[in-house]
């Protein structure tokens, strides 16, 4: 019997159009699906414990070798709503950040965006649990990304978007995530694994109908924040975010 590819899947509301696609016959039948977090899904792609992974795109700098497999991405062209600083004063008066500890991807956009784009000096702290999110008060503001961000959002007076930040900077889109290997994928499955990622895209009514209701609009969430498909203006915005990542900060 064929050895199944191991597919590791962020575990957000925002794969869920992709997961679905790949949740059906006939890739379900060819893969072993892994879900996690962004940061531990990198892990795991490093480690050889996933063949293909939908992980944070800064993780490329930690890899020998790595490919870009397939057409779609965890992408946005404006505001994403789900990687935010949130805050209950402007960025000015903001005198400690707490950096999101499950992707990044983000800490490395938000690191970024402090020093070049909004050009403030927080002190910059690094979160190691789920407890940082009741110290976003205050002076004290947070990047919190996935749906716990979206479960945010009431609470705070200012929200400053990560992707229409980037957007704002650089005039580019943004890549959060893509499929990546560190080794070559076989051409037919990378065209089923398309395939699939494309049905779950056009299937969003079901998607959304297998969701608990009132976490966030997931219409608009999967039609107008999100943009999944890897185009050439994403891949700029990608290559652009990667030679940062490279560069001496």
């Amino acid at each position: 019997m064929e050895e199944k590819i191991r597919v590791g899947i962020i575990n957000y509301l925002n794969t869920r159009p992709l997961l679905y696609g790949l949740q059906h016959p006939p890739i379900n039948r060819q893969i072993e699906l892994i879900e996690d977090v962004p940061a531990r899904l990198a892990e795991m792609l490093i480690n050889d414990q996933i063949d293909v992974g939908l992980v944070p795109v800064a993780i490329t700098k930690r890899l020998p070798q790595y490919f870009i497999n397939g057409s779609y991405c965890i992408g946005a062209i404006g505001d994403v709503a789900s990687v935010c600083v949130f805050s209950q004063v402007p960025l000015e008066q903001v005198e400690k950040i707490y950096l999101d500890y499950q992707s990044r991807s983000s800490v490395a956009l938000c690191k970024w965006l402090i020093k070049n784009h909004w050009k403030i000096q927080p002190e910059i702290i690094d979160a190691q649990n789920e407890s940082y999110l009741k110290a976003i008060k205050g002076t004290t503001a947070g990047l919190v990304i996935g749906d716990r961000a979206l479960q945010q959002r009431p609470k705070f007076e200012y929200i400053y978007d990560l992707a229409g930040e980037w957007k704002a900077a650089t005039g580019l889109p943004f890549v959060f995530a893509a499929w990546i290997s560190t080794k070559k994928l076989p051409e037919d499955f990378i065209k089923e694994f398309d395939k699939a990622n494309a049905y779950g895209l056009s299937h969003l009514e079901e998607v959304i109908a297998q969701i608990p209701e009132g976490i966030y609009d997931l219409n608009k969430y999967y039609s107008q924040d999100l943009s999944y498909t890897l185009d050439n203006e994403k891949r700029k915005g990608l290559e652009q975010f990667l030679k940062i990542l490279s560069s001496p900060s």
